[in-house]
Parts: C-alpha cells; structure tokens; sequence
C-alpha cells in the first residue's frame, strides 16, 4: 500500500526530537500506544544470546537450534518434548518480570492521559505493569492463553497452573505425559493462542477489547499521539500503516516512532512526525530526565 509513496527518516537532532516528543505527550488529549516486539526487547525480553544460554543451552545443544524463536518452530517428535519446551519458553517470558522497567517508565509517562494500547506482543507485560486492562488489545493473542487446536470452539483457557507446574516437573527436556494439555470439549490437543494461522482463535475477551479499541479511536479525533514503539514491518498493516492513515486524516494528530534502526514515516505526514532512532528505554529515560 506504501510501497509507491515517499517515506522520510529520521534526519533530525536527536535532543531536538527528545524535546518535541515530551511536547507533544504533554500536550496531547489523548494517546494511542502501538507497540511491537522492539519495546519487549528494550525491556529485555531477548530471545538469544546470554539469555537463550541461561534457559535454553540443553535444548540448544540437543536440537541444534541458537534462539527460543527458532525452537518454537522445531519439529519435536513428541508432545512430552514439545511442552517441556514451550511450557519453559511460556513460563520465562511470560509468567516472569522483564529484567528492565521500560514498561513501568512508559506507563509514567501516559498515565495522566487518556490512553489506549494495541501491541502485537504477546507477553502481557503492559498488564504486568499496571497499565488498566480495558485499555489494552492484544491483537495476536496471549502466552497465558490456550486454545483447542481444532479448534471446536471459539473459546481460550487461562495456563498458569499447568504450564508452571510442566516447568516445575519436566526432567531431561521432557515432560509427564499426564500434563500433556488437552481440550476440556473435544479431547484433541490444546495449543497457544497466537496467531500463526487460520486456526486463530478470536474469544469474547479478544473481541471486547477489539470494540473498546474502535470505539477509542473514533471518539478521539483532536490533539492526539500515536506514539509507535518498537514496531517493525512483519505486520505493519495492524499499527505502522494504520497509524500514518489516522494521522493524516487528523490534521491536528502527531504522528511518533521510536526504532532502534527503522523510524520513519510518508512524506504526506513528516511535518507533523517525530522519528527517533535508539533503544526505547534509553529514549524515555531522556523524556523523563
């Protein structure tokens, strides 16, 4: 869809931006976060390195695999192993704190304004950091969350019991096979609720917050941020391209982004634009110092 029209980068001084940014928070009637994994990231939710070392080295030298991302698609060849993987990939990255307080950072600088997030991430830090639940959608689903693989109804479950309990009890990268998770309906196997194909299931919950979202932007048509964090171009059609269309309809609406490599935004709005390159922490850290 933008793939014809001019795009602008980040061209200007860094404390110059630094300055507009927080002008524009303050002055702003309403705010809405569009966050992607970048703010994860920054927050410490690193998927190799020294992290995937520290949880994940026996599964690494078994299977082959240098990241949790890649071993969330190996084939292993029983559900014992594949939930004594998932079940220690869920369980670090979603039941346990971020290792920096960039989350807690943002939500002191929106907190006094009217606000709404819609994030792609799937790791409830927003929630985990006291951001009010009814202003949050979580387009792609949830960690905390499993579905029927089927799946046989549009319905999810709550996992903090059975998969801290799959952490607790795996032993040699395996888990009991009585923890196995299986649907409460239909008997066929449980499954993450993230999107990653047709089978996606969109409960009650998923759709409240859709609506609350919509009616959000439709009632919010004046001094209003759209602050992107952190969002790249795997699906920038759900923030990135929906963002710059609600800016440009808005002429009284700024438009900000904050990547670590890749902020930028079409011509038709870069006057109304705030592009920063850098780490999102080191970036609301500056706003708040």
């Amino acid at each position: 869809m933008y793939g014809k029209i001019s795009i602008t980068g980040s061209t200007r001084d860094y404390s110059d931006n630094i300055k507009k940014l927080k002008k524009a928070i303050h002055e702003a009637e309403a705010i809405v976060i569009g966050a992607g994994a970048g703010l994860s990231t920054s927050a410490g939710f690193t998927y190799s390195g020294e992290r995937f070392e520290k949880y994940f080295a026996d599964f690494g030298k078994k299977y082959g695999f240098k990241d949790m991302y890649s071993g969330g698609f190996y084939p292993f060849k029983t559900p014992e192993e594949m939930w004594a993987y998932w079940s220690r990939y869920i369980y670090i990255n979603r039941y346990t704190d971020a290792p920096k307080p960039v989350y807690d950072k943002l939500l002191e600088l929106v907190k006094d304004t009217d606000y709404f997030v819609i994030t792609t991430n799937v790791d409830h830090c927003f929630q985990k950091a006291g951001f009010d639940k009814d202003r949050l959608f979580y387009t792609q689903g949830d960690y905390g969350l499993f579905q029927c693989s089927e799946p046989c109804q549009d319905v999810t479950y709550d996992n903090e019991a059975v998969i801290c309990e799959m952490y607790e009890k795996q032993k040699d990268m395996k888990i009991p096979s009585e923890l196995i998770p299986t649907c409460p309906n239909c008997g066929k196997p449980l499954t993450m609720n993230l999107r990653s194909d047709d089978k996606f299931v969109e409960d009650e919950g998923w759709h409240k917050a859709a609506a609350r979202y919509d009616e959000f932007i439709r009632t919010h048509n004046g001094k209003v941020l759209y602050l992107e964090l952190g969002v790249g171009f795997n699906t920038p059609v759900i923030i990135k391209y929906s963002f710059w269309q609600m800016t440009a309809k808005n002429p009284d609406a700024t438009y900000a982004c904050i990547n670590y490599d890749d902020a930028e935004c079409p011509d038709l709005i870069k006057d109304r634009a705030i592009l920063i390159e850098g780490d999102i922490g080191d970036v609301l850290d500056d706003i708040t110092g």
